[in-house]
């Protein structure tokens, strides 16, 4: 029972679905739609380096998360001097 990706054509959205012989053909969760492109899923592994890729990818995400909070907390405390003068 293979377990491949789908692209939907209609709505660009991609998902996991396990492909059995006798089901027909997934539809899209997000749409329903019908016209997929199919790929074959990646396997996973696990090693040093993909390790620290990943928690390198993590980091900048947080950090980024981070920024963006600090600016809108900034953002709404300038709001909040101005509404005070």
């Amino acid at each position: 029972m293979p377990l491949f990706d789908f692209t939907c054509q209609s709505c660009q959205q991609t998902f996991e679905a396990l492909v059995r012989a006798q089901d027909g053909p997934p539809a899209c969760p997000s749409c329903g739609g019908a016209d997929l492109v199919r790929h074959l899923s990646t396997f996973a592994t696990s090693s040093a380096e993909s390790r620290q890729a990943a928690a390198t990818k993590a980091r900048r995400k947080a950090d980024a998360v981070g920024r963006q909070e600090n600016m809108a907390r900034e953002r709404e405390a300038d709001a909040h001097r101005r509404e005070d003068h």
